[in-house]
């Protein structure tokens, strides 16, 4: 693996670590402004150095090899707004599209993480997830944890950011003062108007440290945003599911 990752150019590290955060290619594209043919062949060249098959155990491989660091484990570029966790600032060229698209609302947490878009970031860790088991003796829990993920969003959609705030994990508030926290949530969460829908689309089990990250993804009718997608990431803390993460697209 230290051959295979010494290997690894910026470029395809900085393509395995978006895999990390949950991103599939579509989306990594969109956020790097590339073309999806590019980032297949970064991440068809990563699978070849680190002689694996999967693009997931790529990047299972290169966090393993980076120990969870956020100081190797995110890029460094930083962008204009000060906020504080983990997601790859763009390049300004897809800035300006982000921009001119209307709001991608991104929170991120600890878990493996710390820069910014434009806006506050705390973001999970997805690497590799599968799909629940409705039938698995788990259902309960993914239920309870899909349920915490609803009322936290709802939460902020009446505004209340504090409360919001009190319900993420420790080292989510550790890194964001609540009145941090106030301010940049009022700048993005009300231009998205009401919600008019809210349906759960999958959670997935990740096993991010130190104990595991569940991700909720809705499809979100906002009056101002028609098909929005909201994925949350949560952990166990204290016996109950606290956020350490959010991104809205």
């Amino acid at each position: 693996m230290s051959a295979g990752y010494q290997a690894l150019t910026e470029k395809e590290k900085q393509t395995l670590r978006l895999i990390v955060r949950g991103h599939d290619a579509k989306s990594m594209a969109r956020h790097l402004g590339l073309s999806i043919h590019t980032v297949n062949e970064r991440l068809r060249d990563a699978r070849r150095k680190l002689e694996v098959s999967s693009s997931r155990e790529a990047a299972r491989l290169l966090l393993d090899t980076e120990g969870g660091d956020p100081e190797n484990s995110v890029d460094k570029r930083m962008g204009e707004a000060a906020a504080i966790g983990a997601v790859t600032q763009p390049a300004a060229p897809d800035t300006g599209r982000r921009r001119a698209r209307g709001a991608a609302w991104i929170i991120a947490g600890v878990v493996v993480m710390s820069v910014l878009l434009t806006i506050l970031a705390l973001a999970a860790l997805p690497q590799t997830a599968s799909a629940p088991d409705s039938t698995s003796a788990t259902a309960p829990a993914e239920a309870e944890v899909v349920r915490a993920a609803r009322d936290w969003l709802a939460l902020h959609d009446e505004g209340r950011w504090r409360e919001g705030w009190n319900a993420t994990t420790d080292s989510f508030r550790k890194l964001n003062t609540v009145e941090r926290w106030t301010e940049v949530a009022e700048k993005v969460r009300p231009p998205l108007g009401a919600v008019i829908s809210r349906t759960v689309m999958s959670q997935e089990s990740v096993p991010a440290p130190p104990a595991g990250v569940e991700v909720v993804k809705f499809r979100t009718s906002f009056a101002n945003k028609a098909d929005a997608v909201e994925t949350v990431s949560l952990a166990r803390e204290g016996g109950t599911w606290k956020v350490v993460g959010i991104y809205i697209d």
